[in-house]
């Protein structure tokens, strides 16, 4: 496979907060700890401490958590004190979801294989942090194959993870390819976290990735301290919102907004907002349940695994359960974790090494050939689609299409004759400039219809074009954001070992996997 590169800026795709993230712009240094580069892991390393503990109580989570599946991992070596891991996260998007979810596992995959040859005292595991507590449905229900969309419609709600998916027996009828991976997972598994648990470890637990249910009693009870101080005191929405300010003041967007309580209630089919009402008592909006203080204090050390955190304290529960070095996040998941390290400090933990994913747009044989025979270059290729279509049809022409020199020596001459007139009557200035006018308009149509007569002209060209664009751009955006994997791992078996040979988890560019 070629691989050519592209910097990200030259994309048009990614914010300037991310941007200015991976290029190390200096006024962003005070919002991260450690700047992603191989030789900060060795400081990560010395500040990360995780006691014996901890590591137990994980190590049994994920001993239940496997225990249905044949060829489980060997969990034992985190018990020891030199293990640490590194982590990525996403929903569970049926079917993987687009490309991007699986580049975060290579990418973490990757990072955990190079940590361990620079520092072989180590020992590193890849982590993927199932986000089976989140809610949105409507961002995980359908994926795209060949250019068709498929989605799973559901009555059932709540924490996505609980949900049951042996009704996506209806949509395997949808799709004509057999998929007999998925079947085995979403027909044979009760839950929706078990059934990614269980492709996931088909797909990449040879290559040592592990997944994570945080949805566990456990493990939400090594955290509850940190839960207890939010519902009495609410920090986090007090320091998230301050560093969001500051972000704001350098001129950049931020993405997430904080609340007063950053927490969830949950429960089977729910996972609503806690909010704390004036008389100092809890709500759970949208439903009829409500605390007093001491109840809700109570529920949370008899069931912390009714208390979800949401998006600003998934980050410290990621951080407080692990030992973590390093989180692998994509250009949406940076920007919010940089509003993040003010809770970080307040409750002294260390932050992690924050990672940019790999980015990538795959470039199978039948459009890598045309695109050579079309002589674009990656620059040209991430252009939008009129821009591109324009400078081929002028590169590409026997002619030029602009009047340029013609229009110098017109307007020379137009110059002369409007002195002249101005010499005769300078009322006439008007009656000059509005002819002047008409003929740029004239000119202007001319080159219009000159373009659209070498448009028929390179017709072949520029249908090739246009198709290659489609089919490496869906519906004009990144192939990673849209396309499944599958798309191209039907095709060739070998897909998914050629990324993981090609990728460096330290190269923050846009990489042109060309077959």
């Amino acid at each position: 496979m070629d691989c050519q590169y592209l910097p990200l800026s030259s994309t048009g795709q990614f914010s300037s907060l991310f941007l200015d993230y991976i290029t190390k712009t200096a006024t962003l240094a005070p919002f991260y700890n450690r700047f992603p580069e191989l030789a900060a892991f060795g400081g990560q390393l010395n500040e990360k401490s995780f006691d014996e503990e901890k590591r137990r109580v994980l190590v049994d989570a994920l001993e239940r958590q496997y225990s249905s599946l044949a060829n489980k991992p060997d969990f034992s070596v985190l018990l020891q004190p030199n293990t640490y891991t590194v982590t990525t996260g996403h929903q569970l998007n049926i079917f993987t979801g687009p490309l991007y979810i699986i580049y975060k596992l290579i990418t973490t995959i990757n990072l955990a294989r190079k940590l361990k040859e620079t520092y072989p005292d180590y020992n590193f595991v890849p982590v993927y942090w199932m986000a089976t507590e989140d809610h949105d449905f409507a961002e995980i229900n359908h994926f795209s194959m060949f250019g068709r969309s498929y989605t799973w419609q559901t009555e059932q709600r709540g924490a996505v993870g609980r949900m049951n998916p042996q009704e996506l027996a209806a949509l395997f009828k949808q799709i004509p390819e057999k998929l007999a991976l998925f079947e085995e997972a979403y027909l044979k598994h009760d839950t929706l976290a078990n059934a990614a648990r269980y492709y996931i470890n088909e797909l990449f637990g040879a290559e040592g990735l592990i997944c994570l249910d945080a949805d566990d009693a456990a493990l939400k009870r090594i955290f509850a301290p940190i839960m207890r101080d939010e519902l009495l005191h609410q920090h986090s929405g007090e320091l998230v919102q301050q560093r969001t300010e500051q972000l704001e003041e350098l001129g950049y967007k931020t993405v997430i907004a904080p609340r007063d309580i950053n927490l969830f209630y949950l429960d089977d089919q729910l996972r609503e907002r806690i909010e704390r009402k004036e008389d100092g008592s809890y709500r759970v909006v949208h439903t009829k349940l409500s605390f007093s203080e001491a109840e809700l204090l109570s529920l949370l050390d008899e069931h912390p695994e009714k208390f979800s955190p949401n998006v600003v304290l998934r980050p410290l529960y990621q951080e407080t359960i692990l030992p973590n070095l390093a989180y692998i996040g994509g250009p949406s998941e940076v920007p919010y974790w940089l509003q993040l390290k003010g809770v970080f400090d307040h409750f002294q933990t260390p932050f992690p090494i924050l990672m940019p994913r790999n980015f990538a747009l795959y470039v199978p044989s039948v459009a890598n050939k045309r695109i050579c025979k079309l002589g674009l270059t990656p620059e040209e290729l991430f252009q939008d689609t009129l821009k591109i279509k324009h400078e081929y049809i002028e590169h590409h022409a026997r002619h030029t299409l602009k009047f340029d020199n013609e229009n110098k020596v017109v307007n020379k001459a137009l110059d002369a004759i409007l002195h002249k007139a101005q010499m005769v009557d300078p009322t006439l200035e008007k009656a000059v400039l509005a002819e002047t006018k008409r003929f740029a308009n004239a000119i202007a149509r001319l080159e219009k219809k000159m373009r659209r007569a070498e448009e028929r002209n390179q017709e072949t060209g520029v249908r090739q074009l246009l198709t290659v664009k489609a089919e490496l751009f869906p519906n004009g955006g990144l192939q990673e954001r849209s396309e499944n994997f599958l798309t191209f791992y039907l095709n060739d078996k070998s897909f998914l070992q050629k990324m993981l040979s090609v990728f460096d988890p330290f190269d923050y560019r846009m990489q042109l996997c060309m077959e």
